[in-house]
C-alpha cells in the first residue's frame, strides 16, 4: 500500500508499489495468512509511519485521544492531521511530511504571526500558518505548492497562494481525513 513517504515520487510511475516488485528473498512471493494481532499491528505501523512518529510519540497521541470525548480512533486521526508538520504538508509548503517536519524545525513557519519550530504542535480551528517572509523560504515552496494544487488541497484548510499563507477552517471530519486506515484496529490493539 502506498504511504506517500517520498513526496511527488509516489504519484509517478517510479513508485515501487506501481512497479510491482515482490518481497526480497528467495521466498518473497509467499504470503501466509496474518492473524488478527498481525493485522492490527500492521495498521498501527502503517499509520505511525505515514506521520513519521516514533512508537512512544504515537502511544502518547493515542492516550491523549482516548481521554477526549468522542470516538477514540477518529480523535486520534484528527490530532495527527492537526499537527503543525502535517498542516504544512496539507497546505503544500513541502513535498512530504518528512520534509515538512524539517521545514518547521528550521524556523521557516509562523503560526498566528509567531515563529514556531515544534512540528508536533497541535493546531486549532482558526489558526493561521504562513511561511516566513524571506526570499529563500518563499522560493523553496513554489514548486511544492504547484504540485499540491494539482493534487488538490484538503477541504478543511484555506490556502492563499500569493501570500504563502493558510488557515485551518475547522477540525477535519473522518471523511475529510486522507489516510485510508482502519482506525478501529488500532484502538483494539492498544486496548488489550
Amino acid at each position: 500500500m502506498k504511504l506517500f513517504l517520498k513526496g511527488d515520487r509516489c504519484y509517478m510511475a517510479k513508485c515501487a508499489i506501481e512497479q510491482g516488485r515482490q518481497a526480497p528473498g528467495m521466498h518473497g512471493h509467499r504470503r501466509s495468512k496474518t492473524s488478527d494481532y498481525g493485522m492490527q499491528l500492521r495498521e498501527k505501523q502503517r499509520l505511525r509511519r505515514m506521520y513519521g512518529l516514533q512508537e512512544s510519540q504515537f502511544r502518547l497521541f493515542f492516550e491523549r485521544a482516548s481521554m477526549k470525548k468522542g470516538r477514540t480512533g477518529e480523535t486520534l486521526l484528527q490530532m495527527l492531521e492537526l499537527r503543525l508538520d502535517s498542516v504544512v504538508y496539507r497546505l503544500g509548503f513541502a513535498s512530504s511530511r518528512k520534509s515538512a517536519r524539517q521545514f518547521v524545525n528550521h524556523g521557516h513557519v509562523l503560526v498566528n504571526g509567531r515563529k514556531s519550530t515544534i512540528p508536533s504542535r497541535i493546531l486549532k480551528a482558526g489558526d493561521v500558518v504562513e511561511v516566513v517572509n524571506r526570499p529563500g523560504s518563499r522560493e523553496y515552496i513554489k514548486p511544492f505548492m504547484d504540485a499540491a494544487e494539482s493534487r488538490g488541497i484538503a477541504p478543511w484548510v484555506r490556502l492563499e497562494k500569493d501570500q504563502a499563507k493558510g488557515e485551518i477552517l475547522h477540525v477535519p471530519s473522518r471523511e475529510e481525513i486522507q489516510p485510508i486506515v482502519n482506525e478501529q484496529l488500532i484502538v483494539e490493539l492498544y486496548s488489550k
